[in-house]
């Protein structure tokens, strides 16, 4: 296969790669700034996309980020791209603060109504999947908590794309038009196109 590696990498360097990218989370956050820049859709569009993706991402349900942004960008006429790409806000740095403050933030909406639980019954009720032992005392207050700091996030992250993006077009175009311009002063004018325009003028 083209660009494979010469050597495959190890379990360690793949479970490393989960929770740090080979190459730094720098170089991908520039990569996706690229990506959300360079989409073809409307400013609303990408803007609405990311901000879907967003607010996916402080749900709890892991793994599904993806398929939520989707639904959400629909709903808000986004782009289904830049949707995915805004599910990149839950990272391996974020993920343990958006948890902490969505369940923070359900526990106090609930009233504190929902039962603790004791850590060898959550690693329990995780390895044998018994997820309905995990809807009242954990999955409902993070799901609940999650809808204040999402919207806000959401909110913020659409103003911020939709003026970037539309800042960005606006300078490209200036660009081109300097370009273009520039181009034209300094082309000359061939010696046919010279006569010909001596006979138009009747020398």
């Amino acid at each position: 296969m083209l660009f494979r590696r010469r050597k495959p990498a190890g379990l360690k360097e793949r479970l490393r790669g989960l929770f740090w990218p080979r190459k730094g989370f720098s170089r991908s956050l520039r990569y996706a700034q690229k990506r959300v820049l360079r989409l073809s859709a409307s400013p609303y569009s990408v803007a609405a996309g990311v901000a879907a993706g967003v607010i996916a991402s402080w749900t709890p349900f892991i793994g599904f980020h993806v398929l939520l942004s989707f639904a959400i960008a629909f709903l808000l006429a986004g782009n289904m791209v830049a949707a995915a790409i805004g599910t990149a806000f839950a990272n391996p740095l974020t993920i343990p603060f958006m948890w902490a403050t969505s369940w923070e933030v359900g526990d106090y909406i609930l009233g504190s109504t929902a039962k603790p639980m004791d850590h060898a019954d959550l690693l329990t009720a995780l390895e044998h999947g018994r997820f309905g032992e995990l809807w009242g005392p954990v999955l409902k207050p993070m799901l609940i908590g999650s809808i204040p700091p999402a919207l806000a996030s959401g909110i913020f992250f659409y103003f911020v794309v939709f003026f970037t993006v539309r800042g960005f077009r606006t300078r490209r175009r200036q660009r081109l038009a300097e370009t273009y311009a520039s181009r034209a002063r300094v082309v000359p004018v061939a010696s046919g196109d010279r006569d010909f325009q001596d006979v138009g003028r009747g020398i």
